[in-house]
């Protein structure tokens, strides 16, 4: 099955570097680029992408009001967004994770970890970077950015229909582990976790794993810390 990647990043060179790695995987195809957030969002319709590697900062509509549209979106559903910041460390970053994105990675990162990320976030299993992520969102919310009044209290309420063992994997999800590393830890096979992270996302309304470690901290399931 071909992964179907879209570009979006106001920088044509990038674009084109972008497209040439990608097109040189066999399990993956540059489905189109775009320049501006707006025609992000029209072309990820059109082209019916599975993957958009999304530039933040652009012109016009930017990536983290095109994540916020894609998200969404119902009929793009299938879409899984990926950031791409040259500061990895970015209140934008976090802003858009919970707008809906998959996850984030720098622009300087190796050629194998771009292509792996995107493998990962079309597959919908893993959250990239989780270590980094999750220190990145606790940063944020330990400088106030999800306050009390911030919080979703939808959200907050619906903690309430998960199981306690369904908790439990929730914040080792938000602790940044992998499914084989969470079964190790709980005692149960990676199939059964695989089965409760399933479950808490249709029970919280998330599109994936990112979203199920902003919805823990916002939530106040899980708490920043302070180290």
């Amino acid at each position: 099955m071909t992964i179907r990647v879209l570009l979006a990043d106001d920088q044509a060179l990038l674009r084109s570097a972008f497209r040439v790695l990608v097109d040189s995987e066999p399990d993956m195809q540059v489905v189109g680029e775009a320049s501006d957030g707006a025609e992000a969002v029209a072309l990820a319709r059109r082209e019916r992408a599975d993957v958009v590697l999304m530039d933040i900062r652009m012109p016009g509509t930017d990536g983290l009001a095109a994540t916020r549209l894609i998200s969404a979106d119902p009929s793009l559903a299938q879409v899984r967004v990926v950031i791409l910041t040259t500061f990895e460390v970015d209140d934008y970053v976090v802003q858009s994770l919970r707008a809906g994105a998959s996850g984030f990675l720098g622009k300087g990162s190796e050629p194998e970890e771009l292509l792996s990320a995107i493998r990962i976030a079309a597959g919908g299993e893993a959250l990239l970077s989780p270590t980094a992520t999750k220190g990145l969102i606790a940063r944020f919310l330990a400088q106030g950015g999800a306050a009390d009044d911030d919080r979703d209290p939808a959200r907050s309420a619906r903690l309430g229909a998960l199981t306690v063992r369904e908790r439990e994997v929730l914040v080792q999800v938000a602790g940044g582990h992998s499914n084989d590393e969470i079964a190790e830890r709980l005692e149960v096979s990676p199939l059964t976790v695989k089965t409760h992270v399933n479950r808490a996302m249709a029970k919280l309304g998330a599109r994936d794993r990112a979203q199920l470690v902003v919805i823990a901290y916002e939530s106040g399931l899980v708490r920043p810390r302070a180290d």
